[in-house]
C-alpha cells in the first residue's frame, strides 16, 4: 500500500535529520568502525533467533537489540550508520535466499527508521538524565532499563501505525493492545543488562568482555530459543492433531479419535456402556426443510449430548446423525439413568432455527442402544460397540424414541 510505504520513507528521512542533528560520531573513526565491526557480526549471527509472527498479511520479526548501547557509544548518527549497514546485510540475505517480502525495501527502510529514531530519542534522554541517576544505587541500571522500555514502547507504535494504515488493526484501541502485546518485561531486563554492560565495557575499552557478553549473551539465546522452538513445535502438533480428531460440524471427537481410544481403553480393565444414539427420521429433516437445517439440528443433537457427560467420558461424531458416547466410572444403572434424562430432554425439548426468513421450532426424537460390560475381560471394545450399535436398531424396530439396553 502507497500510505505504508510513504510512512516507512517518512519515519527514514525523519531519523537521517535527528541523526545529522547530533553532534556526529563521539569516539575516533578506529575505534567506530570496530564497533561497527563488532556489532555487525554478532548482530548478523543473532538474525536466525528471532522470533516471526504475522498479523493478518504483516510479517512480524522480533529478536533482542544492541541498537540502545551502540547509540550511546556512538551517538546518532553512528547508530544510523550501523542500522544501515545491518539492515541492508538483512535485505542482501532475504533476497540472496529468496525469503524477502515483496515489500522488503520498504520494510528495511522502515526497520532503519523505528529503531535509530527510538534509540536516539533514548540517547537525548541518557545525557539529560545520567547525572541524576548517578545519585541513586544501581542508578545506572534503572535508567538503561526505563530507556530500554521507552525504546521498546515506541518501537511497537510505529508498527501499531504501520499495521493501522495497512488495516490490519482497525482501531486505537486495538492498536494500543498491540504495542502493550509486543512489550515483554522479562526481554526488557535481558536487554537492559546487556546493553548496560557492552556499554561499560566499550567505555573502558575492554573488547576482550565486549566480546565475551556477545558470545555468553549468543548462548543463553540460543538455550531460550531452542526451548521457544521445542514448545512452539509441539502446540503446532498438537493443534493438528487436535484438527485431524475434531469433527468440524459439531466440535466433538470424530470417529478416528473413536478408534484410537477403543485400543486404548481395551486395556484399561474398567466397567464402561457404551452407547450409540442417532436422531430419529433424520431424512424427513432434511426432505422437509433443507440440508443446512439437517445440519444445524446435528449440532443441537450434538450440544444437548455434551450437555450429560463428564470429564472421563468420551464423545464422538460416529457417523452421520449418529453419535457414540463411552460412559466411565457409571454403574449400569447411572448409565441407563444419563440416557433417559437425555432422551425426555428431546422429548420436551424444541429445536428453534431460521427457515425461509422465519423462526421455527422443529421437533425431534432420537433412539440409544447401551451395551455395559468390563474391558479386558471377554469383549473387546470393538466389538461392545456392534453389540451397541445393534441395540440402537432395536430402538428403531421398538417406535423410535427409546433405549434398549443390555449388560455383559
Amino acid at each position: 500500500m502507497l500510505q505504508a510505504k510513504l510512512f516507512d520513507i517518512s519515519l527514514f528521512l525523519v531519523a537521517i535529520l535527528v541523526a545529522f542533528f547530533s553532534k556526529g560520531i563521539l569516539i575516533e573513526n578506529t575505534t567506530f568502525i570496530r564497533t561497527l565491526l563488532v556489532y555487525w557480526v554478532f548482530s548478523i549471527l543473532y538474525y536466525h533467533l528471532r522470533v516471526v509472527t504475522r498479523k493478518n498479511n504483516t510479517s512480524i520479526d522480533y529478536g533482542i537489540s544492541y541498537s540502545i548501547s551502540f547509540a550511546l557509544f556512538t551517538g546518532p548518527i553512528g547508530l544510523l550508520l550501523f542500522e544501515t549497514v545491518y539492515r541492508f546485510s538483512v535485505f542482501f540475505y532475504k533476497k540472496w535466499t529468496k525469503t524477502a517480502d515483496p515489500d522488503e525495501l520498504s520494510h528495511t527502510f522502515y526497520n532503519i527508521g523505528s529503531f535509530v529514531l527510538s534509540n536516539s530519542i533514548a540517547y537525548y534522554l541518557f545525557q539529560n538524565l545520567y547525572p541524576f541517576a548517578q545519585s541513586i544505587p544501581f542508578g545506572f541500571y534503572i535508567l538503561i532499563f526505563v530507556l530500554v522500555t521507552l525504546s521498546q514502547t515506541l518501537t511497537g507504535i510505529f508498527l501499531s501505525l504501520v499495521l493501522l494504515i495497512l488495516k490490519d488493526i482497525k482501531t486505537i484501541r486495538e492498536a494500543s493492545k498491540f504495542v502493550f502485546e509486543t512489550i515483554s518485561f522479562l526481554d526488557i531486563w535481558k536487554s537492559a543488562i546487556t546493553n548496560g554492560l557492552l556499554f561499560v565495557f566499550l567505555l573502558e575499552g575492554n573488547w576482550e568482555v565486549v566480546i565475551m557478553v556477545f558470545i555468553l549473551n549468543y548462548i543463553v539465546s540460543t538455550s531460550f530459543y531452542s526451548k521457544a522452538q521445542s514448545i512452539q513445535d509441539k502446540n503446532e502438533r498438537d493443534k493438528f492433531e487436535q484438527m485431524a480428531y475434531t469433527d468440524f460440524l459439531t466440535g466433538v471427537s470424530n470417529r478416528a479419535l473413536m478408534n484410537k481410544r477403543m485400543k486404548e481403553l481395551n486395556e484399561s480393565d474398567e466397567y464402561i456402556g457404551i452407547v450409540v444414539a442417532d436422531i430419529d427420521n433424520f431424512k424427513k429433516i432434511n426432505d422437509t426443510y433443507n440440508h443446512v437445517v439437517g445440519d444445524l439440528a446435528i449440532k443441537h443433537f450434538a450440544d444437548s449430548l455434551k450437555q450429560v457427560v463428564d470429564t472421563n467420558d468420551y464423545l464422538f461424531r460416529s457417523g452421520g446423525e449418529e453419535f457414540t458416547i463411552f460412559l466411565r466410572n457409571k454403574s449400569y444403572e447411572q448409565c441407563i439413568a444419563t440416557i433417559e434424562k437425555v432422551k425426555e430432554g428431546f422429548a420436551n425439548n424444541l429445536f428453534e432455527v431460521e427457515f425461509e426468513s422465519k423462526q421455527i421450532k422443529i421437533p425431534y426424537t432420537a433412539s440409544f442402544g447401551l451395551y455395559y460390560f468390563k474391558t479386558n475381560d471377554t469383549i473387546t471394545m470393538e466389538k461392545a460397540y456392534i453389540s451397541a450399535d445393534h441395540l440402537l436398531l432395536d430402538s428403531k424396530q421398538l417406535g423410535k424414541n427409546k433405549l434398549s439396553a443390555k449388560i455383559a
